[in-house]
């Protein structure tokens, strides 16, 4: 069993930054794979970024590449989301979350551990 708590959430001005905090807990094996997706009420959640727990590769949602990264540190079972130049579309309830994945690339859907998520408002 995976435990997951997401935190950092908040308001921010369009422009501005935030940086969001999961600390993971339970069996995370080194295959694993662990990321942020968000949702907004009424439409279908988003994988944001993604990142495996051995080796660091990550991959992003198009909509957030060259604003945000994701990273880990392995000692710490935590990962973070650096939200850079936020844009009101960015506000949503982020959630962390959390699967077994062989090799290759992490995929951006079909996860099965997830946090309960933090929120995120971004005003213009």
């Amino acid at each position: 069993e995976v435990q997951l708590v997401e935190s950092g959430g908040g308001s921010v001005q369009a422009g501005g930054s935030l940086r969001l905090s999961c600390a993971a807990s339970g069996y995370i094996r080194s295959s694993y794979c662990l990321g942020w997706f968000r949702q907004v009420p009424g439409k279908e959640r988003e994988g944001v970024a993604v990142i495996r727990s051995r080796g660091g590769s990550t991959r992003y949602a198009d909509s957030v590449k060259g604003r945000f990264a994701i990273s880990r540190d392995s000692a710490k079972n935590t990962i973070y989301l650096q939200m850079n130049s936020l844009e009101p579309e960015d506000s949503a309830m982020y959630h962390c979350a959390a699967r077994a994945y062989g090799y290759g690339l992490c995929p951006l859907n079909e996860y099965n551990y997830w946090g309960r998520g933090t929120q995120v408002t971004v005003s213009s």
